[in-house]
């Protein structure tokens, strides 16, 4: 089957490239880049959120009462992430679900942000989609 293309030279794209599939792993895609790279950063800020309040008090326990200086760290990661997920999402999307996994178990374990770690599952499940579709729609910026 040949590929018929859209437009001319940096900006050419495969037909496929238009269609639903792509739409939702363009949606995917920007979401898993904007999301960790806004609260990574609101780590240092806690403008949306006093994100310490979040960390269960065994893992608060394991860091001696480290949390603030645990969630600079934590919000360094998921730039990092989000930053990832801008260049390689076919892999840094698997990472993402990953880190939703880590967050979830603190959640649970914190026995009382069950609707956050519900809802984190859910993004973890739509980060796995985005890394099974960036298997076929995978873009590189910068070669």
């Amino acid at each position: 089957m040949a590929t018929v293309t859209h437009g001319t030279g940096f900006f050419t794209t495969p037909a496929e490239h238009s269609g639903p599939a792509y739409q939702a792993y363009r949606i995917l895609h920007v979401a898993f880049i904007a999301a960790p790279l806004i609260a990574g950063f609101d780590k240092f800020f806690n403008a949306l959120v006093v994100w310490d309040d979040y960390l269960a008090p065994p893992v608060a326990q394991l860091l001696g009462g480290n949390t603030h200086a645990f969630m600079l760290l934590v919000g360094i990661i998921e730039i990092a992430a989000g930053i990832g997920v801008l260049l390689r999402p076919r892999y840094f999307s698997y990472v993402v679900v990953a880190w939703l996994g880590g967050i979830i178990v603190n959640l649970l374990l914190a026995g009382t942000f069950f609707d956050i770690a519900l809802r984190d599952f859910g993004l973890a499940l739509a980060a796995l989609a985005l890394g099974r579709l960036a298997t076929v729609f995978d873009h590189r910026l910068f070669g």
